[in-house]
């Protein structure tokens, strides 16, 4: 396993104390299996994930979002009438699943919806006011106070 250190990045960087254990978790995660999915941008602060669930009605299909940690999970009783029946080849998966997804802060959920064996997850990173940019003027020690005055964030 390679070690990475970020130390040098912590000389200027504030409040970044949970990156390395986000990264740690992203290298450990091992892409693709099951199901399929797709993570899409659509605009500087929309994102989509679409998974290819067929087979998994609304009822098979759990979201919890716990601690900036999306779950997809889905799961379905065993076919009881399957043991009656003879395959010749089974190759569409008839699994439980489960997928964790890292959010970051201020990522929510907005709605899940299933359409054509696809469950969409659209999310958007909404910054509260207080953390947006805004501009603090200097004191010139003459007794004035300083002023933050916010500037317009792009939403």
């Amino acid at each position: 396993m390679t070690t990475i250190d970020f130390s040098p990045l912590f000389r200027s960087m504030i409040g970044f104390d949970r990156m390395t254990s986000a990264l740690e978790t992203a290298y450990r995660t091992e892409p693709g299996g099951y199901p399929p999915y797709n993570i899409e941008v659509n605009g500087e602060n929309a994102y989509r994930i679409t998974m290819a669930v067929a087979g998994f009605s609304e009822q098979d299909l759990s979201l919890e979002v716990k601690e900036n940690i999306l779950t997809v999970s889905g799961g379905r009783p065993e076919d009881t009438d399957s043991a009656d029946r003879k395959f010749l080849y089974r190759g569409i998966a008839n699994r439980n699943f489960e997928r964790k997804f890292q959010l970051a802060d201020y990522v929510q959920v907005l709605e899940a919806r299933l359409e054509n064996g696809l469950l969409h997850i659209d999310l958007r990173r909404e910054i509260p006011e207080a953390m947006k940019p805004r501009k603090i003027e200097v004191n010139s020690g003459a007794g004035r106070t300083i002023e933050a005055n916010k500037t317009q964030a792009a939403a």
